[in-house]
């Protein structure tokens, strides 16, 4: 019998069935930063150098696991009372509140007047995702459904890498086809400026001024992806008004709150800023670099609203939406970062330990300028180098 059914299916397999068969489906260009990443550990070179993927290493080259985080996961795993049963749909209630005062500051306004619906999401690509998904079902757009992302942002073409490693089309997925992946088309708008290797502020400008009324941007908190250029705090006031009188929603995302300067509250002040002007918002917050638990996949989404009934409306689509796509999300990750931020204790070591991370990198940022002017005396002005934060160096063309 099983032979009769293959030779029938060999039969179809080659007429009728060949739609169901997926051969049309085309090859998609792989990752090109997770590329990059398999083509550096299969390089035997002793002293290579991964500059792809966007996470913190040790003076060993090395992953770093914070000792806070060492301290938590000892915690965990010798608290009895823990299970492995599913969370709420919209995760650990003592994470999402303790993550939406870490963002917003626990003083907000809008927290204290329950205007704020927080949900646990994968990381900050979940957050992105169920933030773009939720627009693409419910925002009122003035027009076409479109999204402006600053020019480069975080899934930027990478066409400087080599194609022989890439191939022609590489690309990292991340804002562009989050959106485009719920109907919601990218726009870009001007942000980099390569004469000045800083903020095309202007242009930034002009592209708010001149976007349709009620258009959505999507903003980067701190330590933009990939340039590491940060509007000033006048020039965030400067932004925050021009959006007021447009009416704009801003979409921000937030992947390096306390990574960027060291100081937590420094690295939120522009998306304070906007909730204490009552800008209509929404941020989406990562903790895969300032807790170092990349794999763990801990992240959160707040939207604001303009009161607790909104909140309400909000809270039970936003529910709707994680039931049908992830239906809960995972405990592990969410319960350190929990427990780090609920415990006084461990939270100000967990500062400390971010103040290592990214003193670290503000230290290398100095000492390759030293080396590159004083010491190399190498042709061009390097002060980018230190004038750009976080993790990313850019200068291009």
């Amino acid at each position: 019998m099983a032979d009769r059914i293959k030779q029938l299916v060999s039969h179809l397999s080659g007429t009728v069935m060949t739609a169901e068969l997926w051969q049309d489906v085309p090859l998609a260009p792989p990752d090109s930063i997770f590329q990059l990443t398999a083509a550096y550990k299969a390089d035997t070179f002793k002293d290579k150098v991964n500059l792809g993927v966007g996470a913190y290493r040790d003076n060993d080259n090395k992953p770093w696991v914070l000792p806070v985080v060492k301290k938590a996961t000892a915690i965990l795993l010798n608290d009895e009372s823990l299970d492995h049963e599913y969370l709420p749909i919209t995760g650990l209630a003592e994470f999402t509140t303790a993550a939406a005062k870490l963002i917003l500051g626990a003083d907000s306004p809008a927290i204290k007047e329950g205007r704020v619906v927080s949900v646990q999401t994968i990381s900050g690509t979940g957050a992105n995702h169920l933030g773009a998904l939720f627009l693409s079902k419910f925002y009122k757009w003035n027009g076409p459904a479109r999204v402006y992302l600053s020019n480069p942002t975080w899934g930027k073409p990478f066409n400087y890498i080599p194609s022989n490693i890439l191939g022609t089309e590489g690309r990292s997925a991340n804002h562009h086809a989050i959106f485009r992946n719920v109907g919601i088309e990218p726009v870009e708008y001007a942000y980099y400026d390569p004469k000045t290797i800083g903020l095309d502020f202007n242009g930034f400008i002009d592209a708010l001024k001149g976007a349709p009324e009620r258009s959505v941007f999507l903003l980067h908190a701190c330590a933009h992806n990939p340039t590491g250029v940060d509007p000033t705090p006048e020039q965030w006031k400067a932004i925050a008004e021009v959006i007021a009188s447009k009416k704009h929603y801003t979409f921000f995302d937030c992947a390096y709150q306390g990574f960027a300067s060291g100081d937590l509250d420094k690295d939120a002040w522009a998306v304070r800023l906007f909730v204490e002007l009552g800008l209509p918002l929404l941020v989406c917050q990562s903790f895969a670099k300032n807790a170092g638990l990349y794999g763990e996949r801990v992240g959160a989404l707040h939207v604001v609203s303009p009161n607790t009934e909104t909140a309400n409306r909000v809270k039970s689509q936003l529910s709707v939406l994680q039931r049908s796509e992830i239906s809960n999300p995972p405990s592990h990750g969410a319960r350190l970062v929990s427990l780090i931020l609920n415990d006084a204790g461990l939270f100000e070591e967990w500062k400390r330990d971010i103040q290592t991370m990214a003193g670290r990198i503000i230290e290398m940022r100095r000492e390759l300028h030293r080396l590159l002017t004083e010491k190399l005396q190498t042709p061009g002005n390097w002060d980018h180098i230190v004038n750009q934060i976080g993790m990313f160096r850019y200068a291009r063309a």
